[in-house]
């Protein structure tokens, strides 16, 4: 350890890239400097025989993982601040033990489709963030001469629908247009992130306004998330371009994934807290706040999603925070705002599936860190081991707790969580070596704006 020590974070079972162990992790100035052996307490609240000038702080048995890292977050901020916001929004992802997340590019107002709109974005949250947060950018129909400008001001990569986005500011993509934004993208070493839904499949199932989830459910046909992932997989094979497929909900398109990974296509897959742990049957018709696109679907679609994620066709879950104001979630399924708001559930809602399904928070990390992280290009985040950032989330992972929205940090306190008992506390939330959450209460705003590469 080069520099001078100034907090020793120990407990008996912290997260690293080598397993879970008993670990005292030392902090110099915001840096994991190193994680040492566990050291037993001696009684004392300041100094350790490791590092006498430190703070100490011993969280005994609770877990002690990397900040997660959310690269799928709808903040709204500016334009339509009401459905969200910065300061809210980032008050929620560090209660939830995220440090780190990353802004989509639509649904604010302007949308991040040009430089001049980035730092319109960046001005808003600068003053708002309590965690640390980046962006992407948007490709449209015709934007593609910005691409290169919104690469080089730091955004993380560029986001696209292959059908309509629901805001008539962002619109999808046709077969050419995504080729055209590809071949761009692809020409700097730029990602594209996709939502993948085939605008023609969707166009032919039948279409039903009502309360029932059902005909909600037959609207969003998995074949429009196959029949778009196969068109995505073929463009980047042609282009050898690198695409991420966002919010995957289809496990019909698993093997379609796993065969182009085997084959070399750089193609990488998230899916989502909701489609891990809610089934369609379990949806109240009327109940709205469960709708998004693509679609919660059923149980056994749910267990083969989780059999991807198990076998790594699926790399990350992160959260597709989506919210509105309450009034856009009316009772008809077709007409509702789609979007669900789980930025502060993520974390406990996965890990209570999880443990049930016999994974461990070596693999809750993984997904929800690391792999995220690596997406992005944040060496820094996504791990605890020397040189990194030192984010972390402390989770007491046998308490649980019901969910009442009334005490979410949520601008709008609607969720799909509501009434459903999770396991897994976060005690506390780090930013950098700084205790910005602890026991529910929050610090004031110290995240910084990340740049890809920074």
């Amino acid at each position: 350890m080069d520099r001078t020590v100034d907090l020793v974070l120990r407990s008996t079972r912290v997260v690293t890239p080598e397993g879970t162990r008993p670990a005292s992790v030392a902090v110099a100035d915001g840096t994991i400097a190193a994680v040492l052996p566990y050291e037993p307490p001696h009684g004392r609240a300041y100094g350790s025989e490791q590092a006498p000038g430190a703070r100490l702080v011993d969280v005994g048995d609770d877990v002690v993982l990397p900040g997660l890292v959310d690269t799928h977050v709808h903040v709204n901020d500016p334009g339509r601040a009401e459905w969200e916001g910065f300061w809210t929004a980032t008050r929620a992802a560090a209660s939830g033990g995220i440090t780190t997340l990353i802004d989509m590019p639509l649904n604010s107002l302007p949308p991040t489709t040009t430089t001049a709109h980035l730092r319109i974005k960046r001005e808003v949250a600068s003053r708002k963030a309590h965690i640390d947060v980046g962006f992407w950018g948007g490709a449209l129909p015709g934007n593609v001469e910005d691409l290169k400008s919104l690469h080089d001001a730091g955004v993380f990569g560029f986001k696209a629908f292959l059908s309509p986005s629901g805001v008539e500011e962002f619109p999808e993509l046709d077969a050419a247009q995504l080729d055209r934004s590809l071949a761009e993208i692809t020409g700097f070493g730029g990602l594209l992130i996709v939502h993948a839904e085939d605008p023609r499949e969707l166009a032919a199932a039948p279409q039903r306004a009502g309360a029932k989830y059902a005909d909600f459910l037959a609207s969003r046909p998995r074949g429009a998330e196959n029949a778009a992932i196969e068109g995505l997989i073929a463009a980047a094979r042609r282009l050898d371009a690198r695409v991420h497929v966002l919010h995957l909900s289809s496990a019909d398109a698993l093997p379609l994934i796993a065969a182009a990974k085997r084959e070399g296509v750089r193609l990488t897959v998230e899916s989502c807290p909701h489609f891990l742990t809610l089934t369609a049957e379990e949806v109240p018709d009327g109940a709205t706040e469960f709708k998004c696109c693509p679609p919660i679907r059923e149980a056994a679609n749910q267990d083969a999603l989780w059999r991807g994620l198990a076998d790594g066709t699926i790399d990350c879950v992160v959260s597709d925070h989506s919210p509105s104001t309450t009034d856009l979630k009316t009772s008809d399924f077709a007409t509702a705002w789609g979007g669900i708001s789980s930025l502060q559930l993520g974390l406990p809602a996965i890990w209570t599936e999880a443990r049930r399904r016999g994974h461990s928070l070596d693999d809750v990390a993984r997904w929800m860190s690391t792999a995220p992280a690596a997406l992005a290009g944040l060496d820094r985040k996504g791990a605890i081991e020397a040189g990194r950032d030192a984010d972390f989330a402390v989770l007491a992972p046998d308490a649980s707790f019901t969910v009442d929205p009334a005490a979410l940090q949520h601008r709008n306190r609607v969720t799909a969580y509501a009434g459903r008992t999770l396991y897994g506390v976060v005690r506390s939330t780090w930013l950098r070596g700084r205790r910005i959450v602890a026991d529910g209460a929050i610090a004031e705003p110290s995240g910084r704006l990340l740049e890809r590469n920074n």
